[in-house]
């Protein structure tokens, strides 16, 4: 796809602004050969400034999972992955991708789309030159991915994350992380047939913390009351932070949208047309499957979702050129620390977002995510006060969803929320 001139950007709307760039950076890696360029298949919160150095070509199958599964094609994949015999307890992003890649791999022995892919709703991704992985989010990820690599036979490169079990890092933990970052800079450099450059590695990390700092303003528009921004938006635009957190095409959309919000901010607009009656906090990642029956079932309840601890996850802070404090940044991603620290960013994200309660997504494919939720839950609330329910759920496979349930959970929160506003008058 061609590059958009200054004048198209400044006449598109952030969400014309969006797809376009998504679908740029599916179509990048579909013609990256041709191009002579690499693919990589890389978990979401690898460091993606070396291959971005290295112009390298990114794909990231836990948001192509998404894709499928917000646009109802997870089904599909997840009955085409058991039956090649993996099993229903492992995380749905993971089967999604791994039927994906087994249709794809077949496609290429035999010449014929089978019908799974032809039918698939999300944009087409092609098969990987090598793997890239941090367990900073989970260690499923480790043999998920190993399995990618030993399936095709490609290069698998890993930067290995330890868990934080105490706040803040240790600086042995940030000198084992860059030991990691350089083994991962020497495999690429054989891979890609060519030495690191150093000098594009500063200005790829510049312009990293510019599209991040974009990110982090644009999401904080939720915490205006009331809101000028549909809380969803966050997973919405959560996509190009996750694909192209360093290139300048996430700094260009965020920047549009923060405009945008700030003129509805100006002219005294909100989201809910002055409906809003009470604010969330949403904790976990979205039911992709069921992201419309969610949204919509909140605001008839008259609910913004205006908190999510999910989008932080990508808000990698550090100064270009420091790696200790790169090193940190991706080591203490929010899924990847201890009890106590979770418990205060979910208590910050409550009060940023002027949250009245807060809903607990307990996801069936994200276990790390979710076994600490029940207990977090509690701690929460003696922290900010907010009332809270669980639900049931999945990321991508719609199974394990209950409308009813879902609804019933939001009403009776809604209710406890109804009644401390009252006792508040």
């Amino acid at each position: 796809m061609e590059e958009l001139t200054l004048e198209q950007q400044k006449t598109m709307s952030s969400r014309d602004l969006l797809n376009y760039y998504l679908g740029k950076s599916y179509d990048d890696a579909r013609h990256a050969h041709e191009n002579g360029k690499l693919v990589c298949w890389s978990t979401s919160i690898a460091p993606s400034e070396f291959c971005e150095t290295m112009d390298v070509c990114l794909v990231y199958p836990e948001n192509h999972a998404a894709a499928i599964g917000a646009k109802k094609g997870a089904l599909d994949m997840i009955d085409a992955a058991e039956k090649l015999g993996y099993n229903p307890d492992i995380c749905s992003y993971a089967r999604v991708n791994l039927a994906y890649m087994e249709l794809l791999a077949e496609e290429a022995r035999t010449g014929v789309t089978p019908k799974e892919l032809a039918d698939c709703p999300a944009e087409r991704i092609p098969l990987p030159d090598f793997i890239l992985v941090c367990n900073n989010i989970c260690n499923t990820l480790l043999k998920w991915y190993e399995n990618i690599a030993a399936e095709l036979g490609v290069p698998y490169i890993i930067i290995d994350v330890p868990y934080n079990h105490t706040m803040p890092v240790p600086q042995y933990y940030k000198d084992y992380i860059r030991s990691q970052f350089g083994y991962a800079i020497h495999q690429l450099e054989e891979i890609c047939g060519k030495p690191f450059d150093y000098d594009r590695f500063q200005k790829v990390m510049e312009q990293t913390q510019r599209s991040v700092a974009a990110w982090d303003k644009a999401m904080s528009m939720a915490d205006v009351k009331p809101s000028p921004m549909k809380g969803f938006d966050i997973f919405n635009y959560m996509a190009l932070i996750v694909c192209a957190r360093s290139k300048k095409d996430s700094e260009i959309v965020f920047n549009r949208f923060t405009e945008e919000m700030e003129a509805k901010i100006a002219a005294g607009e909100d989201a809910f047309k002055g409906n809003e009656k009470h604010r969330l906090t949403w904790e976990g990642i979205a039911c992709w499957p069921y992201l419309g029956h969610t949204f919509k079932a909140l605001k008839n309840l008259g609910i913004n979702m205006t908190g999510s601890t999910y989008p932080g996850s990508w808000s990698m802070h550090y100064h270009p050129g420091n790696l200790d404090e790169m090193a940190t940044a991706y080591a203490t991603v929010y899924g990847n620390t201890c009890l106590e620290n979770k418990v205060k960013v979910i208590s910050d994200v409550v009060k940023a977002g002027k949250c009245d309660g807060v809903a607990y997504h307990l996801n069936r494919s994200c276990k790390l995510m979710s076994f600490l939720n029940v207990e977090i839950a509690d701690l929460v609330k003696k922290e900010t006060g907010t009332p809270f329910v669980n639900f049931d759920g999945d990321q991508t496979d719609p199974r394990n969803f209950s409308e009813a349930q879902f609804d019933l959970r939001m009403q009776a929160l809604s209710e406890v929320m109804d009644s401390r506003k009252e006792e508040d008058k």
